[in-house]
Parts: structure tokens; C-alpha cells; sequence
């Protein structure tokens, strides 16, 4: 599998690594303007094609790209933005076609215009008069990123020009699947261009795209009981008592044993109300934590700034793995080493500001420094989720779709990460997983979506990812 994702630094290292091998220059960038050039062939009918090429190696992929599109007989026309250099001198010299000028006009007549101006590394915003130009296509396809983006944060450097395709190649860059990267990308082809997977040894990847690939469920053998499958405890308050039952269904749907709310007394015979497998205990934190089968806890959701304060110090102290969410998180604001002993802290970008301070334009770098600081796998929430853990691994989760913005969900998203920690599923995994769960079963489940709908469709994609079973276990 291909999840590693390449800043264009590492991308830059990787190039270097390959050429240390043996790979020139010159073949790579033949391979990624053919790349190119068959990419379109096979999405777009034969027509009108306009290829911008900037001075760079980018720009060599372009000069390839509109070379071998000629070739099978396509009206193709080049544009510059600056004559080459470097290793795109040879690649533009094998271009006879006709050169217009760089001007809005040219690629307005075209049907198609391919970017390959600046690629995934470019420091400054792109010049007006090249926003210009972009506009005025109709359709584009770009090379490596449209221009303007940032490959490394997915940031606009600049007015960037939404794209119907992007070729990208060997490994695709953080910014394909970080916002609005990914909104202006459009289609993403990665290219195989021969690069050999052994550079990765030079650049060793720290960042990947998440899928079930990266990580193993737990799976519970013929000799599981309801202990060995993990209890789950979740600190409940007294005023917002749904939001404390929403991690409960989707911890037990996600294989957790057992699971009991921790609540005052005056709030028990309400959450007693719940599904008849909910267990409710009034017993004060302490005491329940001494009970060392109790080994993840929930506390956050619905408790409150004061209810959090007065627990959640109880809870780090205690060795236990924690999820925090919520207003656990915010009970700490502008406090991050009140959250160490955290295994996984799940804020949304408000929370994190709180905590943290402000996220900026490098979102990647932000997350994993969080992580450092506190020593707990973060995770934060969004339509493209980033989870680090403090050794510097990220993930970033891009299946997550639009329905899943509703409340709640947060609440249930870190019920799914204390069920697969409590069997046993290392931090940075469960929270890989649990995200990626928590995006498949809003997908399956659709439009008109509520956080309610959400355990059972846990359910049904935990099975659809398990093998066949056969066996009994103990109840």
C-alpha cells in the first residue's frame, strides 16, 4: 500500500535518493510528463489543449506531457511563464510545437489547460498575473498540485484555481488530502514513475494517509469473556447526561466488554433510563478507581468545566488510559501540562485553540507538537482529521463525510477509541482506526444522519472488515 504521504521536502530527498540509485533526472521526468499525458488521455475525449510550463522540473513534466499528447495527434499549444532551467532545458527542447503567449485569451480558447507551473514546494503566493491565467481556463489539469497550493499544509499560497485532475507522483503529498487541498484537487492520479520504493529508507516517513491497512482491530480469541474484552468507565455529569451516553454504545459496539457511566447520585436514575446494558455507578471516582479491571476511562462529554476539573486530575494521576474530550479538554485552557497522562485527547479546532493556542497554517506541525507536549496520542477533528502521537507519527483521515458534522458525533468517536483500547489496541492505532470507523459508517449510513444512527452502522462495517468466525466464547 501506498499511505505514505511526502512533504515536499522528503519528496525532494526521495528524488535525490533515486538518482544515488541510478535514476537520472532526465527518465524520471520523461516517465511523469507520459504519466501525465496518459492520465488525461484516459479521462478527457481528444481535444484543444493548452500545457503552461514554469521554469522548473515541474515545467519539464509539462514540455513531456504536451510532447506526447502531440504525438497521438492532439491540438496541443505550450505557454511559459519563464524558459527553463536546469534539468527542464532538455525536456523543453524536445518540444516543436507552437509557443503562445502567457495570457488569460490563450486559455480561454482551449478545452483543457494542464498546470504545470509550480509544483508542491512552492514558498511564496503565486503571482496575480498566473492566478489570471488559471482562472480563465475552462477545465484544468494539474501536475503534482495545482499551482498555489502548499503541498506540506494543504494551504492556498495566493488565489488557487480549483482543478478537475491532479497526477501526482510515487507518493502523494499531505496537501492532497489536508482542506481545502483537497477541495481544489479534484480527481488524484498517483503515477508510478519507477521509483524505487527503497529511497523511503533514505527518507523514513513520519506521515501517512489513514486506512485499515495501517493498523490491525483487535480480534478476540475462542477463550474471551466480557473482563478480558475491557471495561470501559465514563465520567457522566448531571446536566448534559445524553452526551455522556453517546461514547457508550459505540465503546461496546466496538468490542468493549463492559461498560459503566460513573455519575452523582442525583443523575443515576437517569441514565439508568439507558439500554438495559449500561451499567450506572454512583460510587465517587476514587473509589471506582480502585477497582484496576476499571483500565479506560471517558471524561469529558456533558461534564461541565467544574466536574472536569475535579476529576479529570484524579484520573490522569491514576496510570489508567484516558480519553479526553470535550469539556475535560477546556477545563484546561491554556494549561497543555495539565494533560499529561492523557492516552488520547480529541479536541475540535476551537478546543485546541484553547489549549494550545492557535493552530495556523501548518495544522500537521501543530498537532504533532500538542502530542510532544503532552505525551497523548491528539487527534483533531475535522473533515480531514490529523492524529499524532508523540513520537511524531501522523495520520491524516480523509474519508470522513459532510453528514458527519452534527453534534454528538465527537461524543461517539471517543466512545470508539475506548472500546479498541480496551481490548487492548495501542493509542495511536485506536485513534487511527476509530476515525477512520467513525467517517465508514457515517458514509454507509447517508444524509439525514444523527450521532444516534451511529453505533449500529460501527457494527456492520466491523463486520464487513472481519474474517469469518467459528468458536463460542464465554459470557
Amino acid at each position: 500500500m501506498t499511505l505514505e504521504l511526502l512533504a515536499p521536502v522528503e519528496m525532494s530527498q526521495a528524488d535525490a535518493a533515486a538518482i544515488a540509485l541510478g535514476h537520472p533526472v532526465a527518465d524520471l521526468m520523461e516517465a511523469a510528463g507520459s504519466a501525465v499525458a496518459d492520465a488525461i488521455r484516459r479521462r478527457f475525449p481528444p481535444c484543444r489543449v493548452l500545457v503552461l510550463c514554469g521554469p522548473g522540473n515541474n515545467g519539464g513534466d509539462g514540455y513531456v506531457a504536451a510532447r506526447r499528447l502531440a504525438q497521438i495527434g492532439w491540438p496541443v499549444a505550450v505557454a511559459i511563464t519563464a524558459p527553463p532551467r536546469g534539468d527542464a532545458t532538455a525536456a523543453a527542447a524536445g518540444w516543436r510545437g507552437p509557443i503562445v503567449p502567457f495570457a488569460p485569451g490563450e486559455a480561454a480558447r482551449v478545452d483543457l489547460v494542464i498546470d504545470a507551473i509550480f509544483g508542491a514546494g512552492l514558498q511564496r503566493d503565486l503571482a496575480p498575473d498566473i492566478s489570471d491565467v488559471l482562472a480563465a481556463a475552462r477545465r484544468i489539469a494539474a501536475v503534482d498540485v495545482p499551482s498555489g497550493l502548499d503541498g506540506a499544509t494543504g494551504a492556498m499560497r495566493g488565489v488557487v484555481t480549483p482543478v478537475a485532475l491532479t497526477v501526482t507522483f510515487f507518493r502523494k503529498k499531505p496537501g492532497h488530502l489536508l482542506l481545502p487541498g483537497r477541495t481544489l484537487c479534484g480527481e488524484v492520479i498517483l503515477a508510478d514513475i519507477s521509483l524505487p520504493d527503497a529511497v523511503l529508507q533514505t527518507v523514513q516517513p513520519r506521515c501517512w494517509q489513514n486506512d485499515p491497512a495501517l493498523w490491525r482491530l483487535p480480534r478476540p480469541d475462542v477463550t474471551a469473556h466480557k473482563y478480558t474484552r475491557g471495561h470501559v468507565t465514563i465520567v457522566g455529569g448531571g446536566a448534559m447526561t445524553g452526551a455522556a451516553r453517546l461514547p457508550a454504545a459505540p465503546a461496546r459496539r466496538a468490542g468493549a466488554g463492559m461498560l459503566t457511566i460513573a455519575c452523582q447520585p442525583e443523575a443515576a436514575d437517569i441514565y439508568r433510563t439507558g439500554e438495559p446494558g449500561l451499567l450506572v455507578d454512583s460510587t465517587d471516582v476514587t473509589s471506582l478507581l480502585s477497582d484496576a479491571r476499571r483500565k479506560v476511562w471517558v471524561c469529558g462529554p456533558g461534564l461541565g468545566n467544574a466536574v472536569a476539573q475535579a476529576n479529570l486530575p484524579l484520573l490522569l494521576a491514576s496510570g489508567r488510559q484516558i480519553v479526553v474530550d470535550a469539556d475535560a479538554i477546556t477545563a484546561c485552557a491554556g494549561k497543555p501540562d495539565a494533560l499529561r497522562g492523557a492516552t488520547v485527547l480529541t479536541p475540535h479546532a476551537g478546543e485546541f485553540a484553547r489549549v494550545f493556542g492557535p493552530l495556523g497554517a501548518d495544522r500537521v506541525a501543530a498537532v504533532r507538537a500538542a502530542a510532544s507536549i503532552t505525551g497523548a496520542v491528539v487527534l483533531l477533528k475535522g473533515a480531514d482529521t490529523i492524529i499524532a502521537a508523540p513520537d511524531g507519527r501522523v495520520a491524516i483521515n480523509a474519508n470522513a463525510p459532510p453528514w458527519l458534522a452534527t453534534a454528538g458525533a465527537g461524543d461517539v468517536l471517543a466512545g470508539i477509541i475506548a472500546g479498541l483500547l480496551a481490548q487492548g489496541m495501542p493509542a495511536w492505532d485506536a485513534a487511527c482506526a476509530a476515525a477512520w470507523l467513525h467517517g465508514a459508517a457515517a458514509t454507509t449510513i447517508g444524509p439525514g444522519l444523527i450521532a444516534e444512527d451511529l453505533p449500529a452502522a460501527i457494527a456492520a462495517c466491523l463486520r464487513d472488515m472481519s474474517p469469518p468466525w467459528s468458536g463460542a466464547s464465554k459470557s
